[in-house]
């Protein structure tokens, strides 16, 4: 299977089989229908394209919906994505992906976008500790000295500064699937996942 496109619905607690209390991440993921198979006589590479959701007819441009309508679609699909196959690659155009090709206990990993958070200090960006907090310092949560004096007399590229913090693309590997609810279309995945509730999420085997 190459992967699967769906939403980060929140976090709660489910119960293992020895009582434990479990925090896992509910995502709604699929079915995902297969929009585009390449490969590599006629690509270069072998991977497929999938869809997720649907997009209103006005919001889609005709090469959108004519790309959909050689899948098999009614509308274009809300978020397209392509994932590398093995070769050869037994999918076809049409097919739907769903939960079903997982299992309670296989690993994955899940990329998302973090929330953004603005533009932000140093403490709260990096970690930084700050200035002394004894007498009322005026500085508290300062950067402090950004480079050296003589020798190279400006800022190091790379200083961890003050800016634009979250808001960017992230992977988190080998988490553990804890159930899998193909009625509903949802994977409950061992711990966090990245990004705010409904944003789009991307699910793959590790």
């Amino acid at each position: 299977m190459a992967g699967l496109i769906g939403r980060k619905l929140g976090m709660t607690q489910i119960f293992d089989s020895a009582g434990a209390v479990v925090p896992v991440t509910v995502i709604e993921a699929g079915p995902c229908p297969v929009t585009q198979v390449k490969t590599p006589e006629r690509d270069g590479y072998a991977a497929i394209q999938i869809g997720w959701g649907e997009r209103k007819p006005k919001h889609a441009t005709r090469a959108e919906l004519g790309h959909a309508r050689k899948a098999g679609l009614e509308a274009a699909p809300r978020v397209v994505r392509e994932f590398r196959t093995p070769e050869p690659t037994s999918f076809e155009v049409g097919q739907r992906l769903t939960v079903e090709q997982f299992e309670v206990g296989e690993r994955v990993k899940i990329t998302g976008t973090t929330k953004g958070r603005g533009f932000q200090g140093a403490v709260k960006r990096h970690g930084f500790r700050g200035r002394p907090a004894s007498h009322g310092h005026p500085k508290r949560r300062n950067v402090g000295t950004l480079g050296p004096g003589t020798n190279p007399s400006r800022v190091i590229k790379g200083k961890k500064m003050p800016g634009h913090m979250g808001d960017a693309q992230m992977t988190i590997r080998n988490l553990r699937i804890e159930r899998v609810d193909a009625e509903r279309n949802l994977l409950f995945v061992r711990g966090a996942v990245p990004g705010a509730r409904d944003s789009v999420v991307y699910v793959r085997k590790s």
